[in-house]
């Protein structure tokens, strides 16, 4: 039986072998990720953070835009029974407002990503498997686009369009393509000329086919880890611009707008106003970056190997 496993059939055995040993390496990348304790603290963070922005309404005490104006506006924290974080200068309570920040920040933190790619992986893998005139025209715009500082860039575009939301996803993910883009140029002039696109190639696949079916899911891997170190970098430009008057309006919640309205405050005194979105901000960045180098390791075998000895 043994000899005879190892016979290269022709047809459905060699395709079976091949999706049994691409299923047993996503199973040892699995177990890698789960050794590493990290990526696991990070991602347990981040799925009880996407819990509570998803179930806001429900997790809330209060609606984000209600004041108390029978109250002090900038209660200090754990002084009020019906109010556990205290108010903020416009008397609205600031644990739900936290609440709901959380769900602001993963949505632009998440949308940013995700539209990013959607922009970048085409036209770098356009560019890396026509190449020629396409990927000279391609990289002629990846270069003017690097060019221009994005901060500022997303400043202007802000002027002009407005706040909101929707408007900052927008920005931020026009400002955000660029290193998808190389990065799936790199791996396709990496892949284009192997042996398995080669043999698709040869049977009569059309290029659309060779770059779905062949290219992209052995790229997978170097997307995946860039994703993951996106999503605290789109956050980290909505705090920014938020905290620059110039992200998320009121009354919607967002951790760098409450951290620019605490620094306007008497940050002695009223420490909650910046302290708390402060910590949060730090804490969902640095649960990413963890799940980053998570992901970067386990589908990394040798890097992980690296690790391992280093320890």
């Amino acid at each position: 039986m043994s000899e005879l496993a190892g016979v290269n059939t022709p047809g459905v055995p060699k395709i079976a072998s091949e999706k049994v040993e691409r299923r047993s390496v996503w199973g040892q990348a699995a177990l890698r990720f789960r050794r590493n304790r990290l990526a696991m603290a990070g991602l347990v963070f981040l799925l009880l953070l996407a819990f509570i922005a998803i179930f806001a309404d429900l997790l809330a005490p209060y609606s984000f835009s209600r004041a108390f104006l029978d109250k002090r506006a900038n209660l200090l924290p754990f002084t009020h029974p019906d109010h556990l974080l205290g108010l903020d200068s416009s008397s609205r309570d600031y644990l739900s407002r936290l609440i709901f920040g959380a769900r602001t920040s993963l949505q632009v933190g998440l949308a940013v990503p995700i539209i990013a790619f959607l922009i970048g992986v085409p036209l770098g893998a356009i560019s890396g498997y026509l190449g020629g005139r396409v990927d000279f025209a391609i990289q002629r715009v990846v270069e003017v686009a690097t060019a221009i500082p994005p901060l500022l860039f997303a400043l202007f575009l802000l002027s002009v369009l407005g706040t909101g939301v929707t408007n900052v996803i927008l920005v931020l993910s026009i400002t955000s393509w660029i290193e998808a883009t190389r990065l799936t140029r790199a791996q396709m002039l990496a892949l284009k000329e192997r042996e398995f696109v080669l043999s698709a190639r040869a049977l009569g696949a059309g290029g659309w086919r060779i770059i779905a079916q062949h290219i992209l899911p052995s790229a997978l891997s170097p997307l995946m880890v860039l994703f993951s170190f996106s999503v605290p970098l789109a956050i980290f430009s909505e705090a920014g611009l938020s905290f620059l008057g110039i992200g998320i309006t009121e009354p919607t919640p967002s951790w760098g707008k409450m951290l620019g309205s605490g620094i306007g405050t008497s940050i002695r005194v009223y420490y909650h106003i910046a302290l708390f979105p402060t910590l949060l901000v730090a804490l969902t960045m640095l649960s990413f970056s963890f799940v980053g180098d998570g992901l970067q390791e386990a589908l990394d075998p040798s890097r992980s190997r690296a690790s391992g000895k280093l320890q």
